[in-house]
């Protein structure tokens, strides 16, 4: 395995870590202050839309997806540098690259099982960074970390299908330029196979039967960068038979499709993330003084410290082994991989922010430093994607197996 960055990787890497300095982070408090004048905490920071025409201008748009004809034909072990990169500014980098969840899953979805008429009328828009989009799986009513629980309907009816449920915390549901929803639900409940039970369907966010009900915080966080997560009803909303994505009975393949790169890519995103609180503990530590030393000097900030610097090395080496396994024997031959570093990124990253608000102290817990919210957002990784019990439980079967 090499994992040393190509030409190409090393040349993106510069402008990316360049845009960063010049756009994102001097962005970072415009942003905030123009969201706080905004007529709904829903609408979009005009400066935002700065980045996404800078970013595109200078050719950093849609790194993430891999087909060369609709993005960057970046392989994943490229984009990993990038993504981390990203990372680090979790609210604004993404989405100026038009690299944001749900988008970047959802533009994956269309692009490997969409229709022509599903790319021209959906992808298109989506890839140009015009409209935003929403995943619609998990429901509150049951454990859809066991996607076969599942509940909402879709009903053949002539033409038509007919969907009705509940679903939340879908995410980019609350976006201004939110305009379509990705929908899973049962078109064969009682099918014997309970794997091909689930289908997808394109549902239109003004379709009549749509309700976003309400917003869905996150510790106490509105979440504007995901485009906010909503609770959504179905009640009898129709859309054409030319709405499913894919085949009847292929809805759980195509999620499972969509979950592995998603996964990685919040792993890569994680490690900037943790990447920035070592930056905010180390300049904490060397320009604060405590019982008549710097920070910096006290060996328990040290150990914390050098820690989170281990642990980060460990994650980084572990994704780009994912990555590179991804690229060259695919999803499938990575699954351990892919489990490996859900399980492990979020929660060490987890502890390296704590660590870093722990080190600020009050001010770790304000909205002076990112740390709380980057704290809230890696937290909830260990739920978005399939909790870590669901991939601890799948992922010890593969390792006993070998016993049996």
């Amino acid at each position: 395995m090499d994992f040393a960055m190509d030409a190409r990787t090393e040349e993106l890497r510069a402008r990316l870590l360049a845009f960063m300095d010049e756009h994102v982070y001097p962005a970072e408090p415009v942003a905030e202050d123009q969201r706080a004048k905004l007529a709904s905490p829903w609408d979009v920071p005009p400066v935002v839309e700065e980045l996404k025409a800078e970013a595109r201008r200078q050719g950093l748009w849609n790194l993430f997806l891999p087909d060369e004809e609709y993005g960057a034909g970046l392989t994943n072990l490229q984009y990993a540098p990038l993504a981390e990169i990203t990372g680090r500014s979790p609210h604004l980098a993404p989405t100026a690259l038009n690299c944001a969840a749900p988008d970047t899953g959802n533009m994956e979805v269309l692009t490997a099982f969409g229709s022509d008429e599903q790319k021209k009328r959906w992808l298109e828009p989506l890839l140009a960074g015009e409209i935003r989009s929403a995943f619609a799986m998990t429901e509150p009513e049951v454990a859809s970390a066991d996607a076969t629980n599942i509940e909402t309907r879709i009903e053949r009816d002539g033409d038509e299908y007919v969907i009705t449920g509940r679903k939340w915390y879908i995410s980019g549901a609350m976006h201004p330029d939110c305009r379509i929803f990705i929908v899973m639900g049962k078109t064969d409940p009682d099918g014997a196979d309970i794997r091909r039970q689930q289908s997808m369907v394109l549902v239109p966010r003004d379709t009549p039967g749509v309700e976003v009900r309400r917003a869905m915080r996150v510790y106490g966080y509105e979440d504007h960068s995901h485009g906010g997560h909503a609770e959504v009803v179905f009640d009898g909303a129709r859309v054409p038979v030319g709405n499913l994505v894919g085949e009847e009975g292929g809805g759980f393949a195509i999620a499972q499709a969509r979950l592995g790169p998603g996964r990685i890519h919040h792993c890569m995103r994680l490690i900037g993330m943790a990447e920035r609180a070592i930056e905010l503990m180390c300049r904490r530590a060397v320009s604060r003084t405590a019982f008549g030393k710097p920070l910096a000097a006290q060996g328990q900030v040290q150990a914390s410290i050098a820690d989170a610097r281990v642990a980060v090395e460990q994650l980084r080496l572990l994704v780009l082994k994912t990555a590179w396994l991804m690229d060259t024997v695919g999803n499938r031959g990575a699954h351990t991989e892919i489990q490996a570093i859900k399980i492990a990124t979020p929660r060490t990253v987890v502890d390296i922010l704590d660590r870093a608000v722990q080190l600020h102290g009050a001010g770790g817990v304000s909205q002076d430093f990112p740390l709380a919210d980057l704290w809230a957002a890696a937290r909830t990784l260990r739920i978005a994607d399939g909790p870590d019990e669901v991939h601890q439980r799948s992922l010890a079967r593969r390792e006993l197996k070998r016993y049996a």
